[in-house]
């Protein structure tokens, strides 16, 4: 899907005050977008991803961006995940600040193809795509329901397509804001891996 238009949506979501409103991708056009699926509330591992993102949905706005998350949960069953406390494996005590799509016909997730495969249970798994300005998907990264992600990669992989539109440089491995970048030239290269080699 990388360079390809990322699909369109029209899916009901719970949103961070737990009313339910009807959302696309287009509302967010001209803006970039981090939209991260996981397999289910009232689960484990998404116990942990869910207040990640959220816990850094302010540098998404700082930066101009949307976060999204979606899951083949009712908006209902949402609103309950985020209102039942730990003891019930709620997330109550979190601030859930952002937007999630309760895609429970799988629509969203089958046009993302986003949904696991084999002996897995027929549900997302742990995707993140990330959306420019424009709709294009610049990145994206899967894993099983067993493994969490790193949340702050989200964020990181922003930064760098940021900072790829501001200056035209391209971005080098484990790159964080104020590091060096490269041009997209063999003399760029060089210098930059003589730096690596002298640290």
């Amino acid at each position: 899907m990388i360079g390809a238009k990322a699909p369109d949506f029209a899916a009901s979501a719970c949103m961070p005050d737990n009313t339910f409103k009807d959302i696309s991708l287009s509302d967010f056009k001209g803006k970039p977008v981090v939209l991260y699926f996981y397999p289910a509330d009232f689960t484990f591992v998404c116990s942990s991803e869910v207040p990640g993102y959220s816990k850094l949905n302010p540098e998404f706005e700082k930066a101009g961006a949307q976060l999204i998350g979606v899951s083949m949960d009712t908006v209902h069953v949402h609103k309950a995940w985020k209102n039942a406390s730990s003891e019930l494996g709620g997330l109550n005590g979190f601030d859930i600040n952002h937007p999630i799509i309760g895609d429970h016909e799988g629509k969203v997730s089958e046009a993302f193809d986003v949904i696991m495969n084999g002996d897995l249970d027929k549900l997302p798994c742990r995707a993140v795509f990330l959306i420019d300005k424009d709709g294009t998907v610049m990145a994206e990264h899967r894993n099983a329901a067993p493994l969490g992600r790193n949340t702050n990669e989200a964020l990181r992989m922003l930064q760098a397509l940021q900072e790829h539109e501001g200056t035209g440089k391209v971005i080098p491995a484990d790159w964080t804001p104020g590091a060096d970048t490269m041009d997209a030239t063999t003399e760029s290269v060089d210098e930059y891996l003589k730096k690596l080699q002298s640290k």
